[in-house]
Parts: structure tokens; sequence; C-alpha cells
């Protein structure tokens, strides 16, 4: 449930869904029909406004994203193909626009996936977390965390096309599942747990799945491999590299800090079953840098440059942000 102000005078289906919340079965709600959504400049460090490094990363321009519609919320996943963004929520609605080097968006669509797990009117049946692209047919895979499972779905998410859910995620947490997935330029499909450890790993491992296939058809065995983040640390996306390197985001929550990420690069290039993959941390969003909880990445070329996206997830929480940011990689 999204803590705002208005809460103070929620109509009697909003009391409703706090109920069904408190049971485990929350009501999603859908984004509405008439798409409204504001774009207002953010700078990297809002203490200091001329700051445009972190790491090896350039700070190309961010906007903190905001809309009226109460379902406009929980973005936990992004792609970007030249200037089309496509955000998914962690309750299974889609926000898809383009933009400009004005910065604003224009060709405003919303909607819902229109497949997926259980019950379309749930949230928890519809917890979508990560996201992938097959840059060939333009097709979509989703993982949703809490139901264990990966869907696919059409260029323009008119149907779905398949889904599964994998023996090899069954056992993974409820809410520390298929936090990312990345599909290789092999068609080799990688998914990476939030918290999920190989069976009597370390606590500090993440597992991986890397499948020889699409998960979504012929039911193909994946390999498991294992990633450890920094000390403290989750996964909560990656992207992949035109060279065939990850890049992936890890995030920590404090009460000091609150939620603050950092991003390694990972080799996981000839990687091999059972194999323990650490990163080299190439970037850290610690304060006084923007540090909400960022969620969502997505990589591109642009030019001769390669160009990495964030967004970050509100938790419906009217103390957080929808921060959608641009950088340079130099890698």
């Amino acid at each position: 449930m999204r803590f705002r102000p208005r809460f103070l005078a929620l109509p009697p289906l909003a009391l409703s869904i706090l109920f069904l919340s408190a049971s485990g079965r929350e009501l999603r709600t859908p984004l509405g029909a008439n798409p409204v959504m504001h774009a207002v400049p953010v700078p990297l460090a809002p203490e200091d406004p001329g700051r445009t490094t972190v790491g090896r990363l350039r700070y190309l321009g961010g906007v903190r994203l905001t809309s009226p519609d109460l379902g406009f919320s929980g973005f936990s996943a992004l792609s970007v193909v030249g200037d089309q963004f496509t955000l998914v929520s962690d309750r299974g609605n889609l926000v898809r626009f383009r933009m400009g080097a004005d910065w604003q968006p224009f060709d405003l669509r919303f909607g819902d996936l229109p497949a997926g797990p259980g019950s379309s009117a749930y949230k928890g049946d519809r917890d979508a977390e990560s996201l992938t692209r097959d840059p060939v047919t333009g097709e979509f895979w989703i993982g949703f965390e809490s139901r264990d499972a990966i869907f696919r779905y059409d260029p323009d998410f008119r149907k779905g096309l398949g889904g599964a859910t994998p023996q090899a995620m069954k056992r993974w947490p409820r809410n520390g599942g298929a936090e990312s997935m990345v599909r290789l330029a092999d068609g080799r499909m990688l998914v990476l747990a939030e918290t999920a450890r190989r069976r009597g790993g370390p606590v500090a491992e993440r597992e991986i799945l890397l499948f020889p296939s699409d998960p979504t058809t012929g039911n193909p065995q994946p390999i498991h491999l294992a990633y450890v983040p920094p000390a403290g640390y989750d996964p909560s996306d990656a992207a992949l590299l035109p060279d065939g390197r990850l890049l992936v985001l890890v995030r920590r929550f404090a009460l000091s800090s609150l939620f603050t990420v950092k991003i390694e690069l990972v080799d996981i290039r000839g990687a091999r079953a059972g194999q323990v993959l650490h990163g080299t941390e190439i970037a850290d969003f610690a304060p006084p840098l923007q540090h909400d909880n960022f969620e969502g990445l997505a990589v591109q070329r642009e030019g001769d440059s390669l160009v990495l996206w964030m967004i970050s997830d509100d938790n419906e929480q009217w103390w957080q942000q929808t921060l959608l940011l641009k950088f340079r990689l130099n890698l």
C-alpha cells in the first residue's frame, strides 16, 4: 500500500485493500486509462549540483518521475532501446514512453502485463522484479519473484508467449528470488537470486541459474553458479555488456543511510558449473549522492559510447522517489 497523505481519505474499496494486504492477499492497483507522468531534473549529488562523476561513471542527467495515478509506483525493472523506455512494477504494471534530449517523456502508455502467474487481481501474483529482451525478435522475459516464475511476451506486451516455474527456483525464498535476469548473446538465460544461495553453500553466496536456452520452452536444465556480492549488499539487477561481462547492481539498507547501491563488474565469460564469481566495484552511490532503492539497470550503445540507465523503486512510500538516471560508462 502506498503511504501518502491522501491515505487519510481512503474510500471503502481502498480500506478493503488494506485488510487484504494484512492477510497476505493484497489486491493490485492497476494503472488508469489516461496516462499522466511528469519528469523533473535531478542532480547526481543534491548538495553538490556540479558533481558529475561517481567511480567509473559520468553523470549525463536524470529525472524524478511522478504521476497522480495511484498505480504509478514500485518500478523494479527497466528496458531501454533507443529512446523507448519500458518500466515494469512489482505489481505487474507497465509504463512505456519515449524521451529525447529535453528529458520530457512523450508517447506515454500505461498498461498491465497480459499474462503471468496466478491471478492478475493480486499484487503478490504479479510481483515482477526482472526484465530482459531479445534484441533480434524484440520479445521480453519477466521474472516473478513471489511465484518463482518466468514468462515471455511479444514486443508490444499484447500477449504472453509462454511461461514456466523452473524446478531449480522452487525453493528460493518468497522475497529473495529472481531479482535479476539477463539474456546472453548466444541465447542462454542467466537468473540471479536476490538472497537464495546454492544448497549447502555459504550465506554470502547468491545462486545463479544459467539456462542453456529459453526457460519458458522445453524445460531446459540450468547449471548452478554463485555470485558473492559485497558484504551487507544483495543484487537487485544486472545488465549485459557488449563484451559478454555483466554489470550487477547491488543494494543495502541501513538506518544510517537508508538505501545505498553499488555497481560491480562481473566476468561470466567461460563460467563453469559450480563456479563462484566475484565482482569489481565500479561505482558506489553512498551519500551525498542520490541513494534511493535502485532496482533497475539497462545498458545500451549511444554513438561511440556505452550508457547506463538506473531506476529506483519507491516501495510505495512517500519518502522515496522514482529516479531515472543516465551515465556514460568508462570501463
